[in-house]
């Protein structure tokens, strides 16, 4: 039952669309029709509020970490199970017709939430990758897939096999970002598209 309500727990606190619900209180639009249509950061920075998309950014990562967190407290044996119930409901949130985000933000405050060094370790890898690329997708995949070998190389092993499903996920909902990678046709962080 513990492992059901952790699960339903992340689920809610992951569903909440931050990046949809601080663009329409500030007459942004609707997110969904902008640029990708995702409700993530990397979006709502397609508006031009860097403001705006650094606060989704934040509220993204929270949302992913107070999962694990009030999932550690209540439910000790199954916080992963609410890392993973965040992450789906950000990627699938029930009221947004099951089309969220890309759960990079999220998946880097499951990280930090259920080790800090493996938290630590994604955003270094997401910073640093873009800072050198400009290219969103691939810093928040590279650091998706950092974080089980991150868990593994500083003695968390007990969460790698749930941070490597997580990032498997992420690298599913990035395959259109995949397949414009390969072709050099993604855009990198400041280009109109």
């Amino acid at each position: 039952m513990e492992w059901m309500l952790a699960l339903l727990l992340g689920y809610v606190l992951g569903s909440v669309p931050f990046g949809l619900l601080l663009t329409r209180l500030t007459g942004a639009g609707d997110l969904r029709a902008i640029g990708s249509g995702n409700i993530g950061a990397t979006n709502v920075l397609r508006t031009g509020r860097k403001g705006l998309a650094a606060a989704t950014l934040l509220l993204d990562m929270g949302k992913g970490l107070l999962a694990v967190l009030l999932a550690r407290q209540w439910f000790p044996d199954a916080a992963g199970l609410a890392g993973i119930g965040a992450l789906f409901g950000h990627c699938f949130p029930a009221w947004l017709h099951f089309r969220g985000g890309k759960g990079v933000a999220t998946l880097m405050g499951v990280s930090l939430g259920l080790a800090w060094p493996v938290g630590i370790a994604y955003a270094v890898t997401w910073i640093s990758m873009l800072a050198v690329t400009r290219i969103s997708s691939l810093a928040g995949m590279t650091a998706a897939v950092v974080a089980p070998l991150a868990a593994l190389a500083t003695g968390h092993v007990d969460h790698a096999l749930v941070l490597a499903l997580l990032a498997v996920l992420v690298l599913i909902l990035h395959r259109a970002n995949i397949a414009r990678l390969r072709a050099g046709t993604e855009p990198r962080v400041g280009s109109p598209s």
